[in-house]
């Protein structure tokens, strides 16, 4: 069995707690207005590009199958019609300017550079964590995964949206230590509005997971405009809960532009940035959990 992942970040502090490895899969059923991972939301590989990092040395040229670059007086061109998400091309560009999203691994592929920081886990109280994308929408490897990890006594979370088949979560549940759990607004049409789904199964997932007494931290990403009048709908929610251990509530940056341009899709990202005041107000309507 293998995976579909678009990376692997070692040394994470803002994916759990202590030092973390995140392992961010490919592919997300959400299409969030903000979104800062768009690498993450095909569920094909993908290359991006960026120009102003282009040398002009022309061994992608040389290299791709279906003549999906081209380099006219040192000027390069990029076809992605023709590009079959291959990745030869990323792996000989001798200026970085290619990146591939979307390498396909095997769990034991996987474990030994997992493995590698094993000493940080255990020294900062940190572990690896599945990430996205959507983790859970290649629950089976993940399952494989996280029992390899919970054999060599590595502490384990899980970082998902929700929007998944409960039989998704019952996979990976008993080997899931902590769940980061994103929750993008309450209203049913707020939600709809700001990532293209509904969230009754979201909402749903997560009381499944608090009856279950698995940990859980709330993320909640802060958009002005968006989601902001969400906050305290939010909190009123979670106060009915019993295993939410903490919640972050994440002010939205709109840093992900270049990224959306490398890969040819249309930048969309709100301009409206929340202010300090606004983040400190929505985080301290959850001083209930301190």
């Amino acid at each position: 069995m293998k995976g579909l992942i678009s990376d692997i970040k070692r040394f994470a502090v803002h994916d759990g707690d202590g030092i973390r490895t995140t392992v961010f899969f490919k592919g997300c059923p959400l299409k969030c207005v903000w979104c800062h991972n768009p690498e993450g939301i095909d569920f094909k590989p993908q290359i991006a590009y960026y120009s102003n990092k282009c040398i002009g040395c022309g061994e992608c040229v040389e290299i791709c199958p279906n003549k999906a670059h081209k380099l006219e007086n040192r000027v390069h061109t990029f076809n992605r019609d023709l590009c079959v998400g291959c990745g030869k091309c990323a792996d000989v560009c001798l200026g970085n300017a290619l990146t591939f999203y979307g390498k396909s691994v095997t769990v034991s592929e996987l474990m030994p550079l997992l493995l590698e920081d094993r000493e940080f886990y255990e020294n900062s109280g940190g572990g690896v964590t599945l990430s996205g994308g959507e983790c859970l929408m290649q629950a089976d490897f993940c399952t494989d995964l996280l029992k390899q990890l919970k054999k060599e006594n590595i502490h384990t979370a899980v970082d998902t949206c929700g929007f998944v088949p409960r039989a998704a979560i019952d996979k990976v549940i008993d080997y899931t230590d902590i769940f980061l759990y994103d929750m993008k607004a309450f209203d049913r049409d707020v939600h709809i509005r700001c990532t293209g789904q509904p969230n009754d199964v979201i909402l749903d997932n997560l009381k499944y997971i608090d009856g279950k007494n698995k940990k859980t931290e709330i993320r909640i990403p802060f958009v002005p405009q968006y989601n902001d009048s969400q906050i305290e709908k939010i909190s009123d929610f979670i106060k009915t809960l019993k295993n939410v251990v903490r919640v972050r509530v994440l002010p939205y940056h709109n840093y992900a532009g270049s990224k959306y341009e490398s890969l040819g899709i249309k930048n969309a990202l709100p301009s409206n940035l929340p202010d300090e005041k606004q983040v400190e107000q929505a985080q301290n309507l959850f001083n209930f959990l301190s």
